[in-house]
């Protein structure tokens, strides 16, 4: 039996039309699952290798669900990234006019994508949620809901009809996919790299999370994505999911960690791993100070210092 990739199903997500661009997927067993939980479970559990899971969009930010089950439970690790620009189409069981339709349904990320459309051309239909957006489009196909905002792709799968295409409120929406596995040593840097982590604080004060910020701040690393998460401890009490550019390897970013590990109660450590649909050449040069040349050299002097060779 060949290795096999967990993914949220069930067939017909937009999470398996981004998994199967990965061309390892070609040797994979794909697998559905009905949630993130459970997808990620399975990777715990030693049932899958890897899980293929939606983590950001465009229009709404950070998927909660995804966040949360990374930040709690066994430690896992992001390896690869995907991004796949999103349009909905709505299907509807063959027949089914637009007058006829009295619920919709689709993942509960799809809402906000999709809202202004749905006020303008539905406005007295009540919306439902699924775990994703094929399941909504097979909830139609057995008669729950009368249509899904679901990609077009899954109307062949399901017996369904596209009765509108290119749904969205946003111009270039995109959802972001992550390939998360067991922990183990981070690919080697491309030199377009993200780093994510959990922090979370010792205590809550004033310019607690500016001091957090700091550390990435003084060393030239940028942040892509910023979301605070609650811990469940109580009104108050959160935790604070990042993206930052550059790799563990990158002198800037390894020291920006031991800063945090310093500073923070706990911090954990979700991976290194290359950007999608950005290259070496795309990405910016470091500020002046924070490249790994200057680094070096800044320990060096410290360390003739110490020797008394400066």
């Amino acid at each position: 039996m060949p290795a096999s990739y967990a993914y949220l199903g069930p067939e017909g997500t937009f999470t398996e039309v981004a998994l199967r661009t990965l061309p390892e997927a070609a040797t994979r067993q794909l697998i559905p699952y009905v949630s993130v939980q459970s997808a990620l479970d399975a990777v715990r559990g030693g049932e899958a290798e890897a899980a293929f899971v939606p983590i950001e969009n465009s229009v709404e930010g950070g998927i909660t669900t995804t966040l949360d089950e990374l930040v709690a439970g066994t430690p896992l690790m992001i390896y690869r990234e995907v991004l796949l620009s999103i349009t909905f189409a709505l299907l509807v069981r063959p027949g089914t006019k637009l007058s006829d339709i009295k619920t919709v349904s689709a993942h509960p990320a799809a809402q906000p994508q999709v809202r202004n459309w749905l006020k303008a051309n539905l406005p007295e239909a009540v919306w439902e949620s699924a775990a994703s957006n094929a399941d909504a489009a097979r909830l139609v196909q057995e008669g729950r809901y009368d249509a899904a905002f679901a990609g077009e792709f899954a109307a062949t799968r399901y017996g369904l009809t596209a009765l509108e295409t290119g749904i969205h409120d946003a111009e270039n929406a995109q959802t972001r996919f992550v390939l998360v596995g067991r922990p183990a040593r981070p690919a080697a840097p491309t030199g377009a790299d993200k780093t994510s982590v959990v922090l979370w604080q010792r205590d809550d004060h004033p310019g607690g999370l500016r001091d957090l910020l700091g550390e990435f701040a003084t060393r030239g690393v940028n942040l892509m994505l910023l979301q605070s998460r609650p811990t469940g401890a109580g009104i108050g009490n959160y935790c604070f999911c990042i993206d930052a550019e550059g790799h563990i390897s990158d002198r800037r970013m390894a020291e920006a960690l031991m800063g945090l590990k310093r500073i923070c109660r706990e911090v954990r450590f979700l991976g290194s791993y290359p950007r999608a649909e950005v290259s070496a050449a795309d990405v910016e040069v470091p500020l002046p100070g924070t490249s790994d040349l200057e680094f070096v050299a800044a320990a060096d002097w410290v360390a003739r210092c110490q020797d008394g060779r400066f």
